[in-house]
């Protein structure tokens, strides 16, 4: 971490904070001189993600659910990232998930408007659902069936958006909401179901590979660092509408696995799995608004990014923890 500037220090509250991206958001925060408050209740946040903060004395965590009202004291600004954000999760606890994004964020955005801070939404690329327009620019208004198991998440960011977008019209509170696209690194569970995470832990604990449906649908994979400093971007700015953060590079799902048969050097085979209901067909990033208003594109690439995560994976081998079953 590097020497914080405490001249231009701010309180910051991060909810959320224990889980994959709001743990690297904390360090982030901390690293440019900000007192951090983290909240977080624990649901699939981990505790493990932040064992590195402990002692840090610009850094408190508070076990609280964001459903539920609270006021920790005045704050400069606010991150909100409290979600689950998983499929194995969000289908899980379906309705606690529909809750943060309606109850939850509306009282994160009442706290906003209380000390009159800035606020960050973190919504996600599921708002275009599986999308007609490819890639998928931030004015495209998605096609996302709302009934379907995946709506627990899909319409509860939706629902996010439009209450983020109501506070700033109608009470003046200074919004921003980033869209973001599969994200992978370190601290990303193992068992969580995501691609990379399963695909990696598979190839590293020597078993088939799954792969669901044919393996030609398409995703675009955002290694964290570059998520984090486009989140961080976009929070500097003065961009109220939603901006795209992710990587454009597109892969299908079965050139994902190769890549990652080769970055671990594993012999592992690859198995096909049926289609999970409404799984997208493909997702790839239109960032043009990003690379203008921003200055903000990418710059680690998929074979790299999986390099840098394999130590990590290995550990949560190591620690016992499985790959999500088909």
């Amino acid at each position: 971490m590097r020497e914080p500037n405490t001249a231009r220090a701010r309180r910051i509250l991060v909810t959320g904070a224990a889980g994959f991206l709001g743990s690297h958001l904390c360090d982030a925060l901390l690293a440019e001189g900000h007192r951090v408050l983290g909240l977080d209740n624990l649901n699939t946040g981990n505790l493990a993600n932040l064992e590195h903060l402990r002692g840090e004395p610009r850094f408190e965590l508070i076990e609280h659910d964001i459903c539920e009202p609270f006021d920790f004291g005045r704050v400069d600004f606010l991150y909100n990232f409290a979600s689950p954000a998983s499929p194995v999760d969000y289908v899980r606890i379906g309705i606690e998930t529909l809750r943060a994004g309606s109850e939850g964020t509306r009282n994160v955005l009442e706290l906003a408007r209380k000390y009159e801070a800035g606020f960050l939404h973190a919504s996600t690329s599921e708002c275009y659902g599986d999308p007609t327009v490819h890639p998928q620019p931030e004015s495209y208004w998605g096609h996302v069936n709302p009934v379907g198991p995946r709506s627990v998440y899909d319409e509860a960011k939706r629902f996010s958006e439009a209450m983020v977008m109501a506070y700033h019209r109608y009470y003046g509170v200074d919004t921003r909401l980033v869209r973001i696209f599969n994200t992978y690194g370190p601290r990303l569970h193992g068992s969580d179901g995501r691609v990379i995470s399963n695909l990696m832990m598979q190839a590293l604990q020597g078993e088939d590979l799954t792969i669901y449906g044919d393996g030609t649908q398409t995703r675009s994979f955002c290694y964290v660092s570059d998520e984090i400093d486009g989140i961080l971007r976009l929070a500097r700015s003065n961009e109220h509408f939603p901006v795209n953060i992710g990587n454009p590079e597109e892969w299908t799902i079965l050139e994902c696995a190769r890549q990652v048969l080769e970055v671990t050097g594993s012999s592992s085979k690859i198995r096909f799995a049926p289609l999970p209901e409404d799984d997208p067909v493909q997702r790839r990033p239109d960032i043009t608004k990003a690379k203008e208003l921003l200055g903000w594109e990418p710059k680690i690439d998929l074979r790299t990014g999986l390099k840098l995560c394999i130590e990590y994976f290995q550990r949560s081998v190591e620690r016992g923890e499985k790959a999500t079953p088909a």
